[in-house]
């Protein structure tokens, strides 16, 4: 369980302080009453570095059980976090770099950053009890899965804007952009068979019956013979039509992979977020499995933030403020923690307010205030944020009724 940790350690206690790297991790060994034990040290990530930390660990440790401060940095630690938790059950705390920098700053070494610097900085923090458990191996499977389940769809994206950019080449003004005209879907049935017929007839125009044929759903004849008459209108495609439609060929099938791969993520994804806390979330109405479990992943466990607030907060979707005397100024969002975390959170506002009826009122209600669309989506995230944090905390499924009386209740 994650839980932010407060108090401070005995004076006895082995502090391991480590600051991550590439090839080497730089480690620092100290007891409060007596210092470093040993020398700074410099281990290799591989398994030689790591079981010389534990021979060493082992024999300076004493009865007591020894901490160890690890900066997360990227994936860099997750190896050591992961086999350190196993042999030490309890004993790993994970520290953000903006703690580190805000722990040397407070012993004077703010812009003077090394390894050496960064490992005290570490000590000092642990010493006084911050720092965060390390997550269970389940959710580190939940949060690695969510995000390969981002990076697969970024990757997609980028392969649709190429296929629509090889699309407009071999048939000009096939398909039309929004607001000129019948757009055309190549992610939809008649999409489909456009780009599959594109791939077997050269480029050339096609009846209204091919396309039909290579639909992998149902093509009505009329959306045929309009896409047909459309496609017969086209201006002729470049003269190295055939490089062109090969290349295609490739796009269209890394597409698909990349569709497929999706696809088995998110069944990976709704088996893990099963069995966790953030399952409830599935219950509100435009939210499944991949919203849910994007949000949950980052948010988990909820204990970690005693109330909504410190939720909003750490999303980064809360106001910055400024205060000094009698100036007080409230800014732009703070856009502090993980990006992953505040697009997740975005997401689900989006989700329900397209499809929940309280959360549709109530955007509409900011749009008739004159609020743009992005900041309408940014206050109904704080409202989202509250109802997910209090059905992640009770386990309670979401009650729309029950949900507009509360809401009626605060004033909210």
């Amino acid at each position: 369980m994650v839980l932010l940790l407060q108090k401070a350690l005995p004076v006895t206690t082995l502090v391991v302080a480590i600051d991550p790297g590439k090839a080497v991790n730089r480690v620092w060994l100290s007891r409060d009453d007596g210092g470093l034990v040993v020398e700074p040290l410099s281990l290799s990530v591989l398994r030689p570095g790591l079981e010389e930390l534990d021979r060493l660990v082992r024999q300076h440790a004493g009865a007591g059980l020894p901490i160890f401060a690890i900066e997360s940095t990227g994936a860099l630690h997750r190896a050591w976090v992961s086999e350190l938790g196993r042999r030490f059950p309890g004993a790993v705390r994970v520290f953000a770099p903006s703690e580190t920098a805000a722990a040397r700053a407070q012993l004077g070494s703010r812009r003077f950053k090394t390894d050496d610097r960064d490992c005290a900085a570490l000590t000092y923090l642990a010493r006084q009890g911050h720092g965060r458990a390390v997550a269970g191996d389940q959710h580190e499977a939940l949060l690695a899965t969510v995000r390969a389940r981002r990076a697969l769809v970024q990757e997609r994206k980028v392969a649709q804007q190429r296929l629509h950019d090889q699309v407009n080449t071999l048939c000009p003004g096939l398909s039309a952009p929004p607001g000129h005209g019948r757009k055309l879907d190549l992610f939809g049935v008649a999409g489909q068979a456009v780009l599959d017929c594109l791939i077997a007839f050269d480029a050339r125009p096609v009846a209204a019956r091919s396309l039909i044929a290579r639909a992998p759903g149902r093509l009505t004849q009329a959306d045929a013979v309009f896409w047909a008459s459309r496609w017969k209108d086209c201006l002729p495609p470049p003269a190295d039509v055939t490089a062109r439609v090969e290349r295609l060929e490739r796009s269209v099938a890394r597409w698909r992979a990349l569709s497929a791969d999706i696809e088995i993520v998110d069944a990976d994804i709704a088996v893990l977020l099963a069995d966790t806390e953030g399952q409830v979330l599935t219950s509100l109405p435009g939210v499944k499995t991949a919203r849910a479990a994007a949000f949950a992943a980052f948010s988990m466990p909820i204990a970690r933030f005693p109330t909504p607030e410190r939720l909003y907060c750490a999303t980064g979707l809360a106001p910055s403020a400024y205060q000094s005397s009698t100036i007080e100024r409230r800014r732009a969002i703070s856009r502090q923690g993980l990006p992953e975390h505040r697009d997740a959170l975005m997401n689900m506002a989006w989700g329900l307010s397209m499809h929940c009826a309280p959360f549709i009122h109530r955007h509409e209600e900011l749009a008739a205030r004159g609020m743009k669309p992005m900041q309408i989506r940014v206050a109904l995230a704080r409202h989202v944020c509250r109802l997910a944090h209090a059905m992640m905390t009770t386990q309670d499924e979401f009650d729309e009724q029950r949900y507009r009386q509360n809401r009626h209740q605060t004033g909210r």
